[in-house]
């Protein structure tokens, strides 16, 4: 690596930091108050747009280190601790150097490098955290008052991080994982888990305690040796911490009931016909709370008949498969909760549920996944935050956010039992899709742009409200109500609250009780009963 001279650091300080040490620019007014951090625990930083975490390149520890996206892992050189500088203003520690982010000789211009430096409190060294909700923030310098800024948009590992004039957009926006510090906030492997892999010479070691309960070249086995060393019997949750990459092949690791594991490193893995890389079936009490995963795996996770299900921060960067699964055709799972997955380059859906009754979502990611980004099945009972997908079922009929046969269905009705905060779509096949006798759902934002089909297509579901709190479509999908002959007719529709560009409104054939209400058209036809 390049390491950068520090000898523009004896020079002055150019004219123009001046205002910026005040907080702004000329030209560039103070930015929102900033979100709030608690100083004293670990963060990543993952972008909204790659789902890649903020990385020191290499792990330096030296001053001038590049700031680049990676893969997330454990590693320390992709954990960042906010110190106050006052005024609202935190300088981003890396937790492996101790050195704060900034921008690289004190220039203003877009494009600037990022980089780790020596910590002088300096105002190119201070950031302001702009909140966008649900752990979502921008990152604005106090010298330039521009954006951390993942560069041209890249997905790619070893992207480097720069700044640019602040846009908004899902390149300069960044989730805030919690990974553990003094705050207390437990990160993959902390504390004392009951039984751990780690590697070896030759290979893997697994111990539980202080006995080596495996010793050898493989990866899985030495998984399954150490859930098979947790006590036989148990009736509270035991931990096992994989604090080691590897290949699991075209096999799976199946996790009994009061299980968790934390996979620490990153597990590639392959296709094993009809099952998932890991699984729990017929269990009880199981946890999956950090898990990065490559490969093209059959099922990513595979579940069915679980019963009391936690995952936590999952991230599947796939070349094929299926990401999350639970099975059509086994009996159904209750008490499953999702805080935060990301899931990209499928050849299937990204997250599919079947007879799930108590479902849980923080966020789904969907980045180029062939069919849906999040598919509900006959599944009741959901409190979902945020569906965002690019790219998702491209060329298909499939969309970010579907629900089908028989979603939300309760008895013999459609309750509001499907509760949405809000779906992001751009490009690929639909934004939102409701089919085959659906509904029961309430979406409170929409945000939809570009799709290769409709924006919206509501047909044969009952009970569907949208946008009850505001959104917006944008063209060329439009905004569609229909029904098939071989289902009841669609009924009980509210589209509210949606400003449609470039798009359009059509119901045909009519439903029942459909209503548009406060919608703003530009450049959109309504063609309505």
């Amino acid at each position: 690596m390049q390491i950068r001279s520090p000898r523009w650091r004896r020079c002055a300080i150019p004219a123009v930091t001046a205002l910026a040490a005040a907080g702004w620019l000329v030209g560039v007014p103070p930015p929102p108050a900033s979100a709030q951090v608690d100083s004293g625990v670990y963060y990543q930083l993952i972008s909204l747009h790659s789902g890649k975490a903020v990385d020191i390149e290499a792990k330096s520890t030296e001053a001038g280190a590049a700031v680049i996206q990676w893969t997330p892992n454990p590693g320390e050189n992709q954990q960042f601790r906010f110190v106050p500088s006052g005024d609202g203003f935190f300088r981003v520690v890396a937790r492996h150097s101790g050195m704060p982010l900034e921008v690289f000789g004190w220039n203003p211009a877009n494009g600037a490098e990022i980089v780790q430096w020596t910590d002088l409190n300096g105002a190119n060294q201070q950031w302001r955290l702009v909140e966008h909700g649900d752990d979502v923030v921008s990152l604005i310098n106090r010298f330039s008052g521009k954006a951390l800024d993942l560069w041209e948009w890249s997905s790619a590992d070893g992207a480097r991080i720069s700044q640019f004039d602040p846009t908004g957009g899902a390149n300069q926006r960044w989730r805030l994982v919690p990974v553990g510090g003094d705050g207390g906030q437990a990160g993959c492997g902390d504390g004392a888990p009951h039984a751990e892999v780690r590697p070896a010479t030759g290979g893997y070691t697994a111990r539980n305690g202080g006995t080596v309960v495996y010793s050898g070249p493989s990866y899985p086995d030495a998984i399954r040796a150490a859930i098979a060393s947790l006590t036989p019997g148990r009736t509270s949750q035991q931990r096992v911490a994989v604090l080691a990459g590897g290949a699991v092949g075209a096999t799976a690791i199946n996790l009994p009931s009061h299980t968790s594991l934390e996979v620490c490193g990153t597990m590639d893995v392959g296709n094993s016909p009809g099952n998932g890389a890991i699984q729990a079936i017929g269990a009880q009490d199981v946890a999956v709370p950090f898990l990065t995963m490559t490969g093209s795996p059959y099922f990513g996770l595979r579940f069915a008949d679980v019963h009391g299900l936690h995952l936590g921060q999952i991230h599947l960067s796939l070349d094929g498969g299926l990401g999350i699964r639970f099975e059509r055709d086994l009996p159904g799972s209750t008490g499953v909760t999702m805080d935060d997955i990301f899931v990209s380059g499928t050849d299937n859906h990204g997250v599919e549920t079947w007879h799930v009754d108590g479902l849980t979502i923080g966020r789904i990611t969907a980045r180029d996944t062939g069919f849906a980004g999040l598919l509900l099945n006959h599944t009741v009972n959901a409190e979902i935050g945020i569906v965002d997908g690019e790219d998702a079922g491209t060329g298909t009929g499939y969309a970010v956010f579907r629900m089908a046969n028989r979603n939300g269905r309760i008895g013999t009705g459609y309750p509001a039992n499907i509760q949405v905060g809000e779906v992001i779509a751009r490009g690929g096949g639909r934004g939102i899709f409701c089919v085959s006798e659906s509904g029961g759902v309430v979406i409170d934002r929409v945000d939809i742009a570009q799709t290769g089909g409709n924006a919206i297509l509501i047909e044969n579901c009952y009970n569907v409200r949208l946008a009850t709190q505001g959104g917006t479509v944008a063209g060329p999908g439009d905004i569609r109500i229909a029904a098939r002959s071989e289902f009841p007719n669609t009924s009980d529709v509210i589209v509210e609250n949606l400003t449609v560009t470039n798009s359009a409104i059509t119901e045909r054939p009519c439903g029942d009780n459909v209503v548009f209400r406060n919608n703003l058209l530009i450049n959109s036809p309504i063609d309505t009963c």
